[in-house]
């Protein structure tokens, strides 16, 4: 198939590597022809604009910084919605605004151009690899002429929903990771502090509940998406006492617990509501009511 790929940084590159090497036509285009070079050796096409990678691909692919470069390469002079045909596909792995998204989809809809957002998880070692994770927001027509390309550059593959979805996932499961990094960072710091080698904190941490990740293989699942809090893995009571307790080593220790200070005072609400003999994901339903949304499956809603 004739692909396009703009934008070939740290990720891109690797990517439109990885596209090449499955037998591709590649046009390629990047502010930097220099960022090019490797794939114009192997055959690929260089293109002056967005706009002529676009017009030599039936399906053009984008790896850039953000929201304002993602509309530029776009929709902006030269760009992608002034070369794509009726009847083509962009494929955005950017992590974007999904307000942008489905903006910039409205418009393209308009020109017979399918937005497909596909962000990626997995950093440049990932892209290289091709075992990124890809969250892809897209209508089923583009997702079935996206699939068999992003398959060449992840080896999970999720379609989330139309376009939008793929950057609304992408932007969740970052914010997620970070703040449970955060909350790692404190523990650790916690425990080097009063006195555990943190090579044995961090073995702890692995064979225990949360580096088995049982919260999200079994507990959601099987608790919040049925909205069962009856039947408690571990009650929230127990919860606020093993956090307190932690926060109180803390404060012998002179280490900050901002992480673990917030989640007490949610436990808390939770406890004023009644909720000490359920187990503790009960503190799902505050969030549920304050978004005014219940996270459960069709199965069980």
């Amino acid at each position: 198939m004739n692909v396009g790929f703009i934008g070939l940084g740290k990720m891109g590159a690797h990517m439109a590597r990885n596209l090449q090497a499955a037998g591709h036509t590649l046009t390629v285009h990047d502010l930097h022809q220099a960022a090019a070079a490797p794939l114009l050796e192997n055959g690929a096409a260089w293109a002056a604009t967005p706009a002529e990678a676009a017009a030599a691909s039936r399906v053009v692919f984008t790896s850039l910084p953000g929201p304002r470069e993602v509309e530029a390469v776009g929709t902006g002079p030269d760009g992608i919605a002034d070369g794509a045909a009726k009847g083509s596909v962009w494929v955005d792995t950017s992590t974007n605004a999904p307000s942008v998204v489905r903006r910039l989809a409205g418009e393209l809809e308009a020109k017979g151009i399918a937005l497909v957002d596909a962000p990626v998880s997995g950093g440049p070692m990932g892209a290289e690899a091709a075992s990124l994770a890809v969250m892809v927001g897209a209508t089923p027509q583009a997702y079935a002429i996206a699939l068999p390309l992003l398959q060449h550059l992840g080896k999970t593959i999720t379609h989330v929903g139309g376009p939008g979805a793929g950057s609304i996932a992408k932007l969740v499961h970052n914010s997620i990771s970070m703040a449970t990094r955060i909350a790692v960072q404190e523990g650790m710091v916690l425990a080097t502090k009063a006195g555990v080698d943190p090579a044995v904190m961090l073995e702890v941490l692995m064979g225990g509940s949360f580096g088995q990740q049982l919260i999200l293989t079994r507990h959601i699942p099987e608790l919040v998406f049925a909205g069962d809090f009856d039947h408690p893995r571990f009650s929230l009571a127990l919860s606020e006492k093993d956090v307190r307790l932690a926060i109180e080593l803390g404060r012998e220790e002179g280490v900050e617990l901002g992480m673990a200070s917030y989640t007490l005072e949610e436990i808390h609400r939770g406890l004023e509501r009644g909720w000490g003999e359920q187990d503790n994901l009960v503190t799902f339903k505050l969030a549920e009511e304050r978004a005014g949304v219940q996270v459960r499956t069709g199965k069980h809603a």
